[in-house]
């Protein structure tokens, strides 16, 4: 099993192409594709960490689910700050073809490999007013939530975390002591484009591998994740 990641797809449910955004978002999706059908098998596990299509409801963002889940391995979906479709997990989990899977604050196993995940929200000090604050505090609830029912299902196994949002920065440190504390080999965040993705935190801290994945960041190429016993 080989594992990957790629986030931030915004499909256009029919109606909002990406290359509005700039010429390099043309067709940005058949470049996904091409790459996806070249390297990844049907055992092989893919992460997408949030905003996979602009869609508003879910029977909008049927077509762009199938799309996704009709190319090759097991996908892994967290909800993004525009996955505005994403209602009740129930429906949504419902609505996913097989080999599609959907986390949202829990986790699950794969292989061996833990998976678990929340999306996160802008974090301090750029959270600066009281509503961000205190929706910053929930989804750090809401993340431990999701690593203790990781931790659950094994003691020991590799932990690998999404986040839709960054969950540290050069200057701060975010949710990374989570993350540290119940053991994460890896985190898969998205959510930043353009300029911004200059400032993203990549690397290892403290025991944790964080990969941005946002996929205009990565030249509309999924990234490759180690894992140990690759």
């Amino acid at each position: 099993m080989a594992l990957f990641a790629i986030s931030d797809l915004h499909l256009p449910a029919r109606e909002k192409p990406m290359d509005v955004f700039g010429a390099h978002w043309e067709n940005h999706f058949a470049r996904i594709r091409e790459d996806w059908l070249r390297r990844v098998g049907e055992e092989d596990v893919v992460l997408l960490p949030g905003d996979l299509t602009w869609a508003m409801r879910l029977e909008d963002a049927l077509e762009d689910i199938a799309r996704v889940g009709e190319l090759p391995g097991r996908k892994i979906i967290l909800r993004g700050n525009h996955d505005y479709w994403w209602s009740a997990i129930g429906r949504v989990r419902r609505a996913l073809p097989q080999g599609m899977y959907a986390l949202q604050n829990d986790a699950m196993e794969l292989d061996g490999v833990l998976y678990a995940g929340s999306r996160g929200w802008t974090l301090p000090p750029y959270a600066q007013d009281a509503d961000d604050q205190r929706i910053y505090a929930r989804e750090r609830l809401r993340l431990e939530m999701s690593l203790k029912h990781a931790r659950s299902l094994s003691p020991d196994a590799p932990q690998v975390v999404m986040a839709h949002y960054p969950p540290l920065t050069e200057c701060c440190v975010g949710v990374s002591d989570l993350l540290e504390a119940y053991g994460a080999r890896a985190c898969v965040y998205g959510h930043l484009h353009g300029a911004a993705l200059s400032g993203a935190f990549r690397g290892e801290r403290n025991g944790v591998t964080y990969y941005q994945a946002s996929c205009d960041g990565l030249g509309f190429k999924l990234l490759r994740i180690p894992l140990k016993e690759e």
